[in-house]
């Protein structure tokens, strides 16, 4: 379609997003308003606004499948308690000699494996406080060691964010979830480095704290057959010519679970619970999809250049900050990597950036804010482990710091080497 909102709409149609968000207002009705609002601002009429909603919308639609059937595993590995078994045989091996290690990689392997990370932290949460009053530990220490897991891992997930960018660069997901492994591994060093230097601060672990865990757990290699199957045919292309679309991979891979843990007759249910938790992701897709079809089709992306070349920035880095940006404005991996990726895409890859190389330092970048107030992390990692809200500002700078350096190395690895 060859019309252009302005930059000024477009800037106006994301900020009010930003504030209705932050005013607690439904995302997806925050969104869509946002996109309509900066369409009409930036110089179209009504039926033309509406006309770019609906085709970021319909760009956006594959990812949202992919999303929907990723919902099959993750529906397998939480209601079969396969996600508990995989964080408690971690804690069990490393020991409490290397606590935050094991949290973090718990935390780590479970939203790697495609569990949303808000679920991955609340999974790992009753192990973590347990531990943690055993040894004395903060609650600071704990959380921020789980969280920057879980950043890490999702990094190089297949969830919805990952998925998302690899459909707007037309990548091969398995290749953008490898991209991504050296700055994950980067981000465990840091986490463990903060989460140590903050055991003796803040809000110590209490009794009343500690939570049950669940005993009716099935083996380890029955709860991990099922992401690692998924995960191998995901990998296929990069090896073979065989190519497995997640849209099978991932739902086959929970099917494959279920079979080891010895669970088919409850296929439906766990089919029906991932469902609903993918639901909200899916539609939080469609909001963004509507504002990303206004900022595409905007002039924000050659307003951003020339002040990149007026500030002497070399182009690379349009990658990295359109996803830092955009996480800042969203407060979410997911919303924020979807629309950077939507919009910049086809700019940073005329620059010279490979599709992955792109796709990588724009996942990387969309970690960084994405633990902000105004997004659904910020408050169930602190509901998790019973903190309070200002408890929980304590930790937004050190969550900000890991992912600012796994976007660092992303961009060195991607952009100047």
């Amino acid at each position: 379609m060859d019309i252009r909102v302005s930059t000024f709409g477009a800037i106006i149609g994301l900020f009010l997003a930003i504030i209705l968000i932050i005013r607690k207002i439904q995302p997806v009705y925050s969104l869509m308003l946002g996109a309509l609002i900066g369409g009409i601002v930036g110089g179209l009429d009504l039926v033309q606004t509406v006309d770019l909603m609906m085709d970021g919308a319909k760009d956006i639609s594959p990812s949202i499948l992919r999303v929907l059937t990723s919902g099959v595993l993750a529906g397998v590995l939480i209601k079969t308690g396969a996600v508990d078994k995989i964080s408690e045989e971690i804690i069990r091996i490393l020991g409490k000699k290397h606590a935050m290690l094991a949290l973090a990689l718990s935390a780590m392997i479970l939203a790697g494996v495609g569990v949303n990370l808000d679920v991955a932290i609340i999974t790992v949460s009753p192990i973590a406080l347990s531990i943690g009053k055993k040894l004395n530990y903060s609650k600071l220490s704990i959380l921020l060691a789980m969280v920057g897991g879980g950043k890490a891992g999702n990094i190089i997930s297949p969830n919805p964010n990952t998925i998302a960018v690899s459909e707007n660069f037309n990548v091969d997901l398995a290749k953008l979830m490898f991209a991504n492994i050296i700055p994950a591994i980067v981000g465990i060093i840091i986490t463990i480095i903060l989460s140590n230097m903050l055991i003796n601060k803040g809000e110590n672990i209490k009794e009343e704290d500690l939570q049950n865990q669940r005993e009716d757990l099935p083996s380890f290699f029955a709860s991990i057959i099922g992401p690692l199957s998924a995960i191998f045919l995901l990998s296929l292309q990069t090896f073979t010519k065989i190519n497995v679309d997640p849209l099978i991979a991932l739902p086959l891979g929970g099917f494959i679970g279920l079979v080891f843990m010895n669970k088919l007759k409850y296929f439906n249910e766990y089919m029906g619970y991932g469902l609903s938790k993918m639901s909200g992701v899916a539609i939080l897709l469609l909001g963004t999809g509507t504002l990303a079809g206004i900022i595409k089709n905007s002039e924000l992306q050659q307003t951003t250049i020339q002040i990149m070349n007026m500030l002497s920035m070399p182009e690379f880095l349009l990658a990295p900050i359109s996803g830092i940006l955009m996480s800042l404005s969203t407060a979410s991996s997911t919303a924020g990597a979807t629309i950077a990726s939507a919009t910049f895409a086809d700019t940073i890859m005329k620059v010279g950036i490979t599709p992955v190389g792109g796709g990588a330092m724009i996942n990387a970048g969309s970690s960084v804010f994405e633990q902000l107030p105004h997004g659904s992390l910020f408050h169930s990692s602190a509901g998790g482990i019973n903190m309070n809200i200002r408890e929980r500002f304590k930790l937004i700078p050190y969550e900000i710091i890991v992912g600012f350096i796994m976007t660092v190395i992303s961009t060195i690895i991607y952009g100047l080497i």
